[in-house]
């Protein structure tokens, strides 16, 4: 139980890829953190395979000083989560107060739209590479990449080394 006492976010939007929130919303658990469903609005968002997912609270509900660490999963999800303000200042609230903000897939899109990847070396989903280097990114083609208190990885088959990176950054 590494992670007793910590706080995490998840946050889910329509279209999100299932092994991507729930893989970590489960290892987090199994650490002992504290893991909450949040998007947008507290309400029920469906996987890109129809599998919901129930947010608790809507993200400009949250207390920045309250959370550890936000987990944004990929899917198309995040390109609805970067629209929504609450999303970005609890994201870029959580990443400049030190916190963990971990992102996978095209979750990228997230922290890229908080504000928060210029300067930093990160990786994502081949797809989106072009717009963490243009936000200001160095892309790195690497399972997980952890830079500071910015972790990311690819795709969900690197899930086993990006699950280790958060907790280890965390205990």
């Amino acid at each position: 139980m590494r992670l007793n006492g910590k706080r995490i976010v998840v946050l889910a939007e329509d279209m999100y890829e299932e092994l991507e929130l729930w893989y970590p919303y489960y290892r987090l658990r199994e650490e002992g953190a504290e893991v909450i469903l949040v998007g947008p609005e507290a309400k029920m968002y469906a996987s890109k395979y129809g599998y919901p997912a129930t947010a608790s609270t809507a993200a400009a509900e949250v207390r920045v000083a309250d959370v550890d660490a936000v987990v944004v999963p990929g899917g198309f999800a995040p390109d609805r989560l970067r629209r929504d303000r609450g999303v970005l200042d609890l994201v870029r609230g959580v990443y400049e107060k030190g916190g963990i903000v971990a992102m996978i897939c095209h979750a990228a899109w997230v922290p890229i739209s908080a504000g928060i990847v210029k300067g930093k070396r990160a990786t994502c989903v081949s797809a989106i590479k072009d717009d963490l280097v243009n936000a200001g990114a160095t892309y790195v083609d690497e399972a997980v990449v952890v830079d500071g208190n910015l972790i990311s990885s690819r795709t969900p088959a690197d899930l086993p080394v990006f699950m280790p990176a958060i907790i280890d950054a965390l205990a």
